[in-house]
């Protein structure tokens, strides 16, 4: 079967860091969305932490009422972001870990261990039409986990990958590589969408959109960062490029396959 067209998701958090640093309302992470949408973007996705370190309620809530993409709002699975994203009703709720100590997301979800208080926030959010997302390591034990609470996607954490690549430790990529792609198959198999993303770039999303399990990444802290040397516009498209291409050629290689 032809592997599915790759959607991209365009994280817009570090623009809100951008205007914190100084306080006021620019940079505007809703004009970035828009120009994100403009440039190719499928999905925005806006992490409203515990600390409000950059997505605020008031992004949101702008987010929901003015964008014509979907909006995959990224939170803690906390009674109270429980509360904020059944008022709101983003397109889809992705649930990841969170310490305050924290620079960025660190590692993925602890499915297994997460229980029945995690079942009830992913059912709770399911019953208000929300699709639920769950950040995990790529291994079977969380897939597995994922499938048994309810959820509807799992979003594959590409941070190992990304690191083994940026070390330029070729062997260690190739098993980041490999890893990943058991987990996409496994994650199918159990009847869950699979998305990834964290840390990728330019240099190592082509490895990650060409498993054709995938059907979604979401990109945002390098895009943000290479706007500043190019504008947002030409990163998201150049993204989008080789997203595009390296989904092209999954697929003829599945043609080619006997």
């Amino acid at each position: 079967m032809s592997p599915p067209f790759l959607r991209l998701g365009v994280n817009i958090d570090h623009v809100a860091t951008i205007r914190n640093a100084r306080g006021g309302r620019h940079p505007d992470p809703l004009r970035a969305a828009h120009l994100a949408v403009e440039a190719g973007a499928d999905g925005i996705t806006a992490h409203l932490r515990e600390d409000r370190r950059h997505i605020s309620d008031r992004d949101i809530a702008r987010l929901k009422s003015e964008l014509t993409r979907p909006l995959n709002l990224e939170m803690a699975a906390t009674e109270e972001m429980l509360a904020i994203a059944l008022r709101h009703v983003p397109n889809a709720c992705c649930l990841v870990p969170e310490r305050r100590e924290e620079r960025t997301t660190e590692g993925g979800l602890d499915v297994v261990r997460g229980g029945e208080p995690l079942r009830k926030i992913v059912h709770s959010l399911r019953d208000a039409g929300i699709r639920v997302s769950l950040f995990i390591e790529a291994d079977p034990r969380s897939i597995e986990a994922s499938a048994a609470v309810g959820a509807d996607i799992v979003e594959l954490h590409t941070g190992q990958y990304c690191e083994r690549a940026l070390e330029d430790d070729a062997k260690g990529t190739a098993k980041e590589v490999e890893r990943l792609r058991h987990a996409a198959a496994l994650a199918v198999d159990a009847g869950l969408e699979v998305h990834a993303g964290h840390g990728l770039t330019y240099n190592t999303v082509a490895a990650v959109a060409r498993m054709p399990q995938i059907v979604e990444l979401n990109i945002g802290h390098f895009l943000i960062g290479e706007a500043i040397f190019g504008g947002l516009h030409s990163a998201i498209r150049h993204m989008r490029t080789l997203m595009d291409q390296a989904r092209a050629e999954s697929k003829r290689s599945s043609v080619a396959a006997p």
